[in-house]
């Protein structure tokens, strides 16, 4: 996706860090494709990036303005768009990961055209897709699997692409969200692709490959949520994944969005087993990833400690400590050996 960078990223004013979740996430995997920030006021983000104008950040040789926010039903605000426009006048492209195309704003489509600014939704892809035939395909596949929205899934396969490719495994991220198409280049956001053909969107974007190759595909959502189940069944069945690692963050008391409560690690567990099997009746649990930024270290290593007995699984947080232990699981578990593995 030919996206210029230097960024300018564009957070709004949205309300805490995490609905800045998709600025945050290009930030910590490109930072060095990150020029600025620009907030508005009231904006409860911050991305440890200097404030701009858009005045400033063109003079500093940014390329494109990044809408890097997140919200219910990905929609945006009407006072944003005059940011876009004046963006878009200054000669900077711009790109979202909103539902909400941006050329669907007659304001900013009249600026984009004006200037011969390109506008990129990556939401959005021209592919079409077949509906998912559940057939078994050669290589291998790992998916992360969560007990809620935002809780590491993307996070964790991106540390373990990192960490297996060091390794020598010939493993490949697969992005199936806005944010991690941002950082790849590639994929697909599934959220955004008919109900009907979320499967077989998955099984075009990690096809079959060679025996020793691992997918690694983006988790989005929970079997248990009640929005975003429907998407997070559709992918578990069109990833056919011969492991999975449960992501979860251990301070919430409910689930993002709504009022039900989260689901334990081991309901997730036996829940993706029992649907998982639809599409790979060997599929199984190779680990469990926690989010630990919100407690000490002594206290994450004990809670990570505990889970793992608990569970009979190697637990981590992948980005504190690491993803070695995963690896070791998938080793152990699958007799993964090290190859030639890819061009980073």
């Amino acid at each position: 996706m030919p996206i210029e960078h230097p960024y300018l990223m564009f957070l709004g004013d949205v309300p805490d860090q995490l609905a800045a979740k998709t600025a945050s996430g290009i930030v910590d995997w490109r930072p060095e494709w990150c020029l600025g920030q620009l907030r508005l006021p009231g904006c409860r983000a911050d991305l440890g990036l200097p404030d701009l104008t858009i005045p400033e950040a063109k003079h500093k040789g940014a390329r494109t303005l990044i809408v890097g926010v997140v919200n219910a039903g990905g929609v945006l605000p009407a006072h944003w768009i005059e940011t876009i426009v004046a963006a878009l006048e200054a000669g900077l492209d711009v790109a979202s990961g909103l539902h909400t195309r941006l050329g669907d704003q007659p304001a900013i489509a009249q600026a984009a055209a004006a200037h011969s600014r390109q506008l990129f939704d990556v939401r959005h892809s021209g592919q079409r897709f077949a509906t998912g035939k559940g057939t078994k395909r050669s290589g291998r596949r790992l998916l992360t699997v969560g007990t809620d929205c935002s809780v590491g899934k993307k996070y964790t396969v991106l540390a373990l692409e990192r960490g297996m490719r060091a390794r020598s495994f010939d493993a490949d991220f697969r992005a199936t969200g806005q944010t991690g198409v941002f950082i790849s280049g590639r994929g697909v956001a599934i959220d955004a692709v008919v109900a009907d053909f979320i499967s077989g969107a998955v099984e075009w974007l990690s096809p079959a490959a060679d025996p020793t190759h691992w997918d690694l595909i983006e988790g989005q959502g929970s079997l248990f949520h009640p929005s975003f189940a429907g998407v997070s069944l559709g992918l578990l069945h069109g990833a056919q994944p011969d492991a999975f690692i449960v992501c979860h963050e251990p301070t919430r008391t409910h689930m993002r969005g709504v009022e039900h409560p989260l689901p334990s690690i081991g309901e997730v567990i036996d829940l993706t087993i029992r649907c998982g099997r639809l599409t790979n009746p060997a599929i199984r649990c190779a680990g469990i990833a926690i989010n630990t930024q919100a407690l000490s270290e002594s206290d994450a290593k004990a809670l990570l400690g505990a889970t793992s007995a608990e569970h009979g699984l190697p637990a981590t947080d992948p980005v504190r400590f690491g993803v070695d232990d995963l690896i070791d699981r998938l080793v152990e578990e699958f007799g993964l050996l090290p190859g030639s593995a890819p061009a980073a």
